[in-house]
């Protein structure tokens, strides 16, 4: 027997939160890797500059992708939590403007005047501060994140699709390494684009084709830029 919780779950956008965290934290392993692998690559002629740069960046982009996403959803959370204070009040204060409220709200996604008032009436009975966290300000089970779990989920991200290019590095000839960067890193952004696509079910030619542009771009300029240096180290 299927049942409204398993059929909300068989919802795409059930997986949006952790999902946007993955992709955005390998993606960027992966590109902000290569990217830096390249243009080391491309002023210099041993590999040890090049492993060098590559571990300090993957370390360090970890890290960062871990604190950025913190930062970011304990923010996002500190706001919702200070609006539900808020509502709680208001809840205390003044429940008949509530109310009106949240009848209009209802009112103004389709429904008649008067179921409109009905459900706004049901709900609050049922429980106020659900319906107005939920109806009023937005908030539900999807939008929220756990600042914890969104940080170690982008650092663990980050970390897994910045040691695919290491692996490169480590296994390539030293010369012309930028272009077996270059191929190697587009394959694993057509796999990432791929996964992420079939996960979200979304289109997986439209997921590659916007991931291979932007990577490409990316490790372009990066290229451009050791070739500029003129320094062989």
């Amino acid at each position: 027997m299927i049942t409204i919780d398993n059929y909300l779950d068989n919802h795409y956008i059930h997986r949006s939160n952790w999902l946007r965290a993955a992709v955005l934290g390998a993606n960027d392993g992966i590109i902000s890797i290569s990217s830096l692998a390249i243009g080391v690559a491309a002023a210099s002629s041993t590999r040890e500059p090049i492993l060098l740069a590559t571990v300090a960046g993957l370390v360090a982009g970890a890290l960062s992708m871990a604190a950025g996403e913190y930062v970011s959803v304990s923010s996002q959370t500190d706001t919702e939590k200070a609006d539900i204070e808020r509502e709680i009040k208001e809840l205390a204060e003044m429940p008949e403007e509530e109310l009106r409220i949240l009848a209009q709200i209802y009112e103004k996604r389709g429904l008649k005047k008067e179921t409109a008032m009905q459900v706004a009436i049901e709900l609050t009975e049922k429980d106020a501060l659900a319906a107005h966290i939920r109806d009023e300000l937005g908030i539900n089970e999807i939008s929220q994140a756990n600042p914890i779990q969104a940080a170690i989920s982008s650092g663990a991200a980050f970390t897994v699709g910045g040691v695919l290019p290491l692996l490169v590095i480590l296994f390539t000839p030293i010369k012309n390494m930028e272009y077996w960067l270059y191929a190697f890193t587009i394959i694993f952004l057509i796999v990432l684009g791929s996964i992420a696509a079939k996960t979200g079910g979304s289109s997986i030619k439209t997921a590659i084709l916007r991931i291979t542009i932007w990577g490409t771009i990316a490790m372009v300029l990066s290229a451009l830029v050791g070739y500029l240096f003129g320094v062989r180290v």
